[in-house]
């Protein structure tokens, strides 16, 4: 159906005598490298690391613990108890925070993916209307030619609005 589509559509302008312009947009490689993919990446790394350190040290003490409980054969029944009780105790506590943090961090990765859509959106939009294009393909296609190819465009838009907003937001 698609491919019926895509032959009326080239052969239509053909027939008048003008020719179609056709792009393609490879969104995984905007959303690798656009510069405000990058700054929202790192700002939520900053955002979320010290929680996830805190998660870190902790697997390292219930680590210690495990090796020191393994290791210590001649401790009392109720201080074994004690040790493994401590042990499940911040097992549990380990595994529900790291499930908070995935939660909130998957949140806001798509609150912020969300948001960067519609910038790629206009990115794409603007470059396609600037080049004169009838038609821009995104990502999954079969194949692509590389003459076709407007990602760096779109990637060379997206650089020069981060920087102007760079520069706007130091004011």
């Amino acid at each position: 159906m698609l491919a019926l589509l895509m032959l009326l559509l080239l052969m239509s302008p053909a027939l008048a005598g003008e020719s179609i312009r056709i792009g393609y947009v490879d969104m995984k490689r905007l959303f690798d490298n656009a510069p405000q993919v990058i700054a929202a990446r790192e700002a939520l790394d900053l955002e979320f690391r010290p929680r996830n350190e805190s998660i870190l040290a902790d697997e390292s003490r219930l680590e210690r613990l495990h090796r020191n409980l393994a290791e210590r054969q001649d401790l009392d029944p109720e201080t074994r108890f004690d040790m493994e009780r401590e042990i499940r105790n911040l097992s549990r506590s380990i595994d529900r925070r790291r499930e908070d943090l995935s939660e909130e961090l998957r949140f806001r990765t798509n609150a912020e993916k969300k948001a960067l859509e519609e910038t790629v959106e206009v990115a794409v939009r603007q470059v396609a209307e600037e080049g004169g294009y009838d038609l821009v393909l995104t990502s999954p296609v079969a194949y692509v030619s590389a003459t076709i190819d407007i990602t760096e465009r779109v990637l060379d838009w997206l650089d020069d609005d981060f920087q102007s907003r760079d520069i706007r937001n130091r004011r």
